[in-house]
């Protein structure tokens, strides 16, 4: 049931007895006098469904406290010591000065209502909406896309200590897994909470351990009785099949079928890291940058300092990839607005570039590198490339055949026997056959952006004036602890990072003097 606010606060009104000492200016100003009209009641109204039971404390209460949350990086056992405590929190919120405000849970059920509502990031969105009444976003055309990678919130768990946990879990949620893993489990006492007792610097003892826990999950899950399982219940057989073989191969003597297994000498492209949350991914940044979590992706308006749009994701996976995310940044956009794109060379592909100059934006987004097979040797850019004519030309004058078009689009050229006798073979490749050329199905698009990034004063300019701003908004996002995401799973960690950029956007506006009269959001003149 949906609390409604009782107008009689729990000893003095903060706001009305102690407005000189809250600084004026800030947030926590700003929601103590417009609270109730930039979060109304109706707003969280389909999250309340019933009009039964006991009634919840009132939900813009709870938003604008999240707001405050998200803004400071704080947990739900610190956010209810400030609303106790700090005299800020409790005029932003509401409440009187004797309140003792609510218990940490809920904060988490709030959460909870607003995942399973048919608008989770509401509260982003109604910021949004401000924003576009203030008109602060008009004739501001450009774009800046951006991501970052973001910690998990749990420990990264080893082979052993992943396997142990998941085959806990399908005894705990799986009917008949008790059982079924008492018969046929042998390798470790599951209810037992610590690691097993081996020699851990024996390396023969650790495969050995590897090898009974793998064949453990393996029993467990060729035996259990067969019946429709839950949700909880098929995500643990799940979970365990898939931790079960992902580091593991066939030991060195084996060719698979006799059941001996061994820790793998390479890591699974999709490694799920923990089975306390399975959606955490090793992610590689860049060659040097190595986290286990999530990635944060932003669309930004540099002018005005603004996010527009943001996600979070999974870390692996050709759909988490910054191109493909992308597009859905950019969906909000006004149909028909042309826009200039900022970003680097990860969002430098030719699909992604296509697709947005087919809707009629202008691309400032740094090309890919190209790699080349010899340091300081010829790339495809010194090749002349006659794709009508179907054949590719090298540096020294040899021409050969582009070969058909494969099912992604690309083609290939062949040089082969052309360089046996090159004088410039040492510069173009390494390979005993001869230079293979790979034609990229968007090649065109992508030489011109080369060419652009490399020869163009004005796009050279237009990337280095923009880039530092969303330098700086990445920074905003993850200052003040928050490059640690605070909850598990893609789902709820989405909606934490629109919740923290909504608060980032509230508090830019504040700055640029955000204010409200009669029934409409403007800035001031005097800052705007």
């Amino acid at each position: 049931m949906q609390g409604e606010w009782a107008g009689e606060p729990v000893g003095p009104d903060v706001w009305e007895t102690c407005r000189e000492l809250i600084p004026a200016g800030s947030v926590f100003a700003f929601l103590a006098e417009h609270r109730e009209v930039l979060f109304p009641a109706e707003m969280f109204a389909d999250m309340y469904p019933s009009s039964n039971g006991r009634p919840s404390l009132p939900p813009q209460v709870l938003a604008a406290t999240v707001v405050l949350q998200s803004l400071h990086g704080l947990s739900d056992f610190e956010v209810v010591q400030e609303l106790r405590c700090d005299l800020r929190w409790k005029a932003a919120c509401g409440l009187g000065l004797h309140d003792t405000a609510f218990d940490p849970s809920l904060l988490t059920y709030f959460r909870r209502r607003l995942r399973n509502s048919a608008d989770p990031t509401r509260i982003f969105t109604k910021v949004k909406e401000v924003v576009a009444a203030t008109g602060v976003l008009k004739g501001k055309q450009r774009r800046a896309l951006d991501s970052t990678v973001l910690d998990d919130a749990v420990a990264t768990q080893d082979t052993v200590t992943q396997i142990i946990s998941a085959i806990r879990r399908v005894i705990r949620e799986v009917p008949g897994g008790q059982e079924t893993a008492g018969r046929w489990c042998a390798a470790h006492d599951y209810t037992n909470p610590g690691k097993p007792r081996i020699a851990w610097d024996d390396e023969t003892a650790r495969a050995a351990l590897v090898d009974a826990l793998v064949t453990d999950a393996l029993n467990l899950l060729g035996h259990l009785p067969e019946q429709n399982l839950g949700e909880k219940a098929a995500d643990a057989v799940g979970l365990l099949a898939l931790v079960a073989g992902q580091d593991v191969e066939p030991a060195k003597d084996s060719d698979g079928r006799d059941g001996r297994w061994r820790i793998a000498k390479r890591t699974a492209p999709d490694r799920t890291v923990s089975t306390v949350d399975p959606d955490a991914r090793h992610i590689h940044k860049n060659r040097t940058r190595h986290q286990d979590g999530f990635k944060g992706h932003v669309s930004f308006e540099p002018e005005t300092a603004l996010f527009t749009a943001v996600a979070l994701t999974g870390g692996y996976g050709p759909g988490n990839h910054e191109a493909a995310v992308a597009a859905d940044l950019l969906a909000d956009e006004e149909e028909g607005t042309e826009l200039t794109v900022l970003g680097d060379s990860a969002y430098g592909t030719g699909e992604l570039r296509e697709r947005l100059q087919g809707q009629g934006h202008t691309l400032v987004i740094k090309p890919p590198p190209i790699r080349t097979a010899v340091p300081g040797g010829f790339t495809i850019d010194d090749f002349r490339l006659d794709l009508a004519a179907g054949t590719a030309t090298c540096p020294a004058g040899h021409t050969a055949n582009l070969g058909q078009v494969k099912a992604d689009g690309a083609r290939t050229a062949q040089f082969k026997r052309l360089c046996a006798d090159c004088p410039l073979r040492e510069r173009c490749t390494t390979s005993k056959t001869g230079r293979t050329v790979n034609v990229h199905p968007q090649h065109e698009l992508l030489a011109a952006a080369r060419h652009q990034a490399a020869t163009d004063p004005a796009w050279q300019d237009e990337y280095r004036r923009w880039r530092p701003p969303v330098e700086r908004a990445i920074a905003w996002l993850v200052g003040k602890g928050n490059r640690r995401v605070p909850h598990r799973g893609v789902i709820a960690n989405n909606i934490w990072l629109h919740h923290r950029a909504a608060a980032l956007n509230l508090r830019r506006l504040i700055n640029l003097g955000l204010t409200r009269t009669s029934t409409t959001w403007h800035l001031t003149p005097a800052t705007a």
